[in-house]
């Protein structure tokens, strides 16, 4: 039998409300970080053929020019759609015991809000910031494609 090599793939796009206000922070290096997160909807018909509804709550977390984006603009119920990729941590708890969670690791962020209650719609703000962090883990080459790409 073939050796099979699975891809390394890690992605996840969600649109949801933030249940709160985001937290903003800096690291000690200066670095800025924003957490939140939300609750995303989903809609089905049971085995008696009613609608019903889940909610699934959703970890997100943004860093450097995304997080500051992020800082101004989202304030609780705001409607977002995320791109990234999951992530799992632990860390220790007060009373000593480890737990881990699994979040979003922010790429894209689109703010999906309108600026004031009674605006047009060619005056939404629809906005997308993107995480260019990415691109420090690229080489020089693949970078000049990415800046350059051949007509």
């Amino acid at each position: 039998m073939a050796d099979f090599k699975m891809p390394e793939l890690n992605s996840v796009v969600i649109a949801g409300n933030l249940t709160k206000d985001p937290i903003f922070r800096q690291t000690t290096s200066g670095t800025p970080v924003v957490n939140f997160s939300i609750a995303s909807n989903r809609r089905f018909k049971d085995k008696n053929d009613e609608w019903k509804e889940d909610v699934c709550y959703v970890g997100i977390v943004a860093w450097n020019r995304l997080a500051d984006s992020c800082k101004d603009r989202l304030k609780k119920g705001n409607a977002v759609l995320v791109d990234g990729e999951l992530q799992s941590r632990t860390f220790k708890t007060e009373d000593g015991m480890n737990r881990t969670i699994v979040e979003i690791k922010a790429r894209r962020i689109q703010f999906l809000n309108k600026k004031g209650a009674n605006l047009n719609e060619k005056d939404e703000d629809i906005s997308s910031f993107t995480d260019d962090s990415f691109d420090s883990l690229l080489s020089p080459e693949d970078s000049d494609l990415l800046n350059n790409p051949k007509q």
